[in-house]
């Protein structure tokens, strides 16, 4: 099971304003870029263009995994948490798996109705990134 989605468990046990709180907790733990992916900031083949917060994305699959690394200024900490969460909940997992979460998943974390239609189609942008990278990595993958 992906660890994602024991998160939207923790996220369901709470009252609207604690998920917000635990939202804005997950934007400190957000982990630095690695040398993996090289420098994210300002490289716009890593933008995820449906976010007006700059949100750089870097998607791949290393061992059979995917592996997330993300960019979000600290200056918009529900953006950056939310980032967080899909960071921490989709690294390390079978991409596979990954390709069959819901395209919105807001609604899974009881966020949707917390946050406004711009956060909302940014989400699923990212989401949409996530899987569309992870196809291509697929596709070019031996076997």
């Amino acid at each position: 099971m992906l660890k994602l989605y024991e998160l939207a468990e923790e996220f369901a046990e709470l009252e609207p304003e604690e998920r917000l709180e635990m939202l804005i907790d997950f934007a400190r733990t957000l982990p630095a870029v690695t040398s993996k992916s090289g420098t994210l900031a300002g490289d716009e083949s890593c933008r995820v263009q449906e976010c007006q917060t700059p949100v750089y994305l870097w998607v791949g699959i290393i061992d059979g995994k995917t592996v997330l690394e993300a960019d979000v200024p600290e200056k918009s900490p529900t953006v950056r948490g939310l980032v967080s969460v899909l960071v921490e909940g989709l690294s390390n997992s079978d991409p596979r798996e990954v390709l069959e979460i819901p395209d919105d998943l807001l609604p899974l974390l009881g966020l949707d109705s917390a946050l406004g239609m711009t956060r909302q189609n940014g989400a699923r942008g990212v989401v949409a990134r996530i899987k569309r990278e992870l196809v291509s990595a697929l596709a070019q993958s031996p076997g």
